[in-house]
């Protein structure tokens, strides 16, 4: 495990990241997605022992299933459990929290609760918000209420504050906490290399294109390694393709390994969810189909680097973006930020 963190891009700027965090009251971090920032910040953060000891270290995710799964990893990698350990994570229904717990990993949206309680944020010596480039409309609440308690609490020079992402508007951020004099870190580097491919022209269909692109890299790699990652519109399109996948299973050569199709959307209960991030098994190649808003939208350029980093975490990949890369350009760069899209109001 230790040669795996090792290897990881961000090693190398351990000190200089521990460094600013010293400095300054606020870090911009940008990174490749893969570069070890989510897993490996937090980690830096606790053994460099410049947190209070009865002070936790806050880590935001936009979505539960992220929290849970880093909290997780980081565990493993610090040879230790959840719960009754240094790392623990805290969810809608569920908070494996404990005394002991001293990382915690949270959805945006339950450390927004907490400061209704608590508005400077006191049980926190660094809070990471990570993912920060999607713009949620809990994400941006956080980031008002993380500089108000910057704030409250600049006498005591108590707090420390990183927003990270592999995409993110430095100018923007930087602007925004320009009263704490931010630091900015661009750590260059994935850990592994990722192809990207796209179609001719526009696809009539784009759940019939996704259906036969599944089917011919699973029929075409000889050595099945690696799992599909599909990003599909909605629940409905999840499980169509779900259904159709599982009958085409079927119909497989015996010498083709077998299929494991695993769904995953946000109505799915937890326990459901997790099926996604276990290995296949044996001579089986895993589907996951994801879904990760509820709008049907064009996604931005940024979303679309983003996703295809995530085939490069575990070795070389390849992405396929079924629309012609003119498409592509015509992209926004960024998402409009949610609180822009939605009635605050009633959200």
């Amino acid at each position: 495990m230790k040669e795996v963190r090792e290897s990881l891009p961000i090693y190398s700027w351990k000190k200089n990241i521990l460094d600013s965090l010293r400095t300054h009251r606020v870090l911009i971090l940008v990174g490749e997605t893969g570069s070890g920032k989510t897993t490996q910040l937090p980690q830096y953060i606790l053994e460099s022992h410049m947190t209070a000891p009865h002070k936790r270290i806050a880590v935001t995710q936009p979505r539960r299933v992220a929290a849970i799964t880093v909290a997780q990893r980081v565990a493993a990698e610090m040879n230790t459990t959840i719960p009754n350990g240094p790392v623990g994570y805290c969810v809608r229904f569920d908070d494996t929290t404990s005394p002991a717990t001293r990382l915690k990993f949270m959805t945006d949206g339950m450390l927004v609760r907490e400061a209704l309680l608590f508005p400077d944020l006191a049980n926190y010596s660094v809070i990471v918000l990570d993912e920060a480039h999607e713009r949620s409309l809990q994400t941006d609440i956080l980031f008002g209420i993380v500089k108000r308690a910057l704030a409250s609490r600049g006498v005591k020079n108590d707090l420390r504050v990183v927003v990270m992402s592999a995409t993110l508007d430095v100018e923007l951020f930087h602007n925004f906490f320009a009263d704490s004099n931010p630091a900015v870190l661009r750590i260059p580097g994935r850990t592994h290399p990722v192809d990207i491919f796209y179609t001719i022209k526009p696809l009539p269909d784009y759940l019939d294109a996704v259906l036969i692109t599944t089917l011919q890299i699973h029929l075409d790699e000889k050595d099945n390694a690696g799992s599909i990652l599909v990003f599909l519109t909605g629940q409905e399109d999840i499980e169509t393709m779900e259904t159709l996948l599982n009958d085409y299973a079927t119909r497989l050569p015996p010498h083709v390994p077998k299929l494991w199709v695993c769904p995953i959307f946000a109505a799915m209960p937890r326990e459901t969810q997790m099926l996604a991030f276990e290995p296949a098994p044996p001579h089986q190649r895993s589907f996951v189909g994801h879904m990760e808003t509820l709008q049907i939208e064009p996604i931005s350029q940024a979303q679309a680097w983003q996703r295809s980093g995530r085939a490069g975490r575990e070795a070389p990949g390849v992405c396929y973006r079924l629309f012609p890369e003119a498409k592509f350009e015509e992209l926004a760069a960024r998402a409009i930020p949610e609180i822009k899209r939605v009635r605050v109001g009633v959200s």
